[in-house]
């Protein structure tokens, strides 16, 4: 980066997650200038890594001649982070902004700020990162009201009204997905190209799953017999796996998101299972993508900090 473009960049948004940490330099407009990633996510450094591991990925952005806003959220702000950002409790807005901490940096370049995330005490649940997102939803639909639905390893369903978040909950589909096809008695028969889906599989899978949410433990060894006997393919076992799984999540959701309105925020092939089976179970919903509604939050928490200069 040149000089001028170094002198261009009014800002840095970081979306800090447990294996990957992705920046964006962003001019005083909001334009993105530059776009950086990297495998250092929370789980891999010690607190007091976190700032080298930034500079790594930033550094080329920075100006020796005055200090820039990092605005960051997602599990930068955890307990085993680079410094816990407590969560703030639903029923409230997305971001308690004003409630973000600063960790101690030893380059003078840099003015970082932490989102906290939020949690809920009964039932039991916590987010981090996933709250930008549904304030960066706001931020461009002011007046959404409904459940948004955040796919991922562990997908969230959050309930929004009025501005605020009322309620929320996780579920460990991704990881149930990952542990069976890759460690349970089913991957004998799910060896193969994992990056193919099979739609007729998922399906028949979905609708055995939103169908029998109480049964799932039994239908799964299915699978694996399916194999043995009928030579159910890897990847339609694959594909009827994950169908399953996510039908189970939705059928536990049926009285969250009927008659209401869905929002998807995610990129990429996950958030379309979850919009394609919504569809296929009769609810339409919007899809938003993750990275334009991430920096629509991050925007918002940085504008709060702009005007408490």
């Amino acid at each position: 980066m040149t000089e001028n473009s170094r002198a261009a960049v009014g800002w840095i948004a970081v979306d800090w997650g447990t294996t990957q940490v992705r920046a964006w330099a962003l001019s005083g407009s909001g334009e993105i200038l530059q776009r950086a990633s990297s495998a250092r996510g929370m789980s891999t450094l010690t607190p007091d890594q976190f700032e080298g591991a930034l500079l790594e990925l930033i550094e080329p952005w920075l100006d020796h001649e005055r200090t820039i806003d990092v605005v960051a959220c997602g599990m930068v702000g955890a307990r085993q982070g680079w410094r816990e950002a407590p969560y703030t409790e639903v029923p409230c807005a997305p971001q308690a902004v004003e409630r973000m901490i600063r960790p101690e940096v030893r380059d003078a370049r840099l003015r970082v700020s932490i989102i906290p995330g939020l949690c809920q005490r009964a039932p039991a649940d916590v987010l981090r990162g996933e709250e930008t997102q549904v304030a960066g939803l706001l931020a461009e639909h002011a007046d959404y009201s409904g459940v948004v639905c955040l796919p991922g390893t562990h997908s969230k369903w959050v309930k929004v009204r009025d501005g605020r978040v009322t309620a929320f909950q996780t579920f460990m589909t991704g990881e149930l997905f990952a542990l069976l096809s890759q460690q349970s008695v089913l991957r004998h028969g799910m060896q193969g190209d994992a990056g193919h889906l099979d739609q007729q599989a998922f399906d028949s899978g979905l609708q055995a799953g939103a169908g029998q949410a109480q049964r799932l433990v039994g239908a799964l060894f299915g699978l694996r017999a399916e194999g043995l006997l009928a030579g159910l393919g890897p990847v339609a076992a694959r594909s009827r796996l994950s169908g399953l799984l996510i039908g189970e999540e939705l059928a536990a959701l049926d009285e969250r998101w009927r008659g209401q309105q869905v929002c998807v925020i995610g990129d990429g092939e996950s958030a379309e299972r979850y919009r394609h089976a919504l569809d296929t179970l009769g609810v339409t919903a919007l899809t938003v993508s993750a990275e334009r509604v991430t920096l629509a939050g991050l925007s918002a928490a940085h504008e709060h900090i702009q005007r408490g200069i």
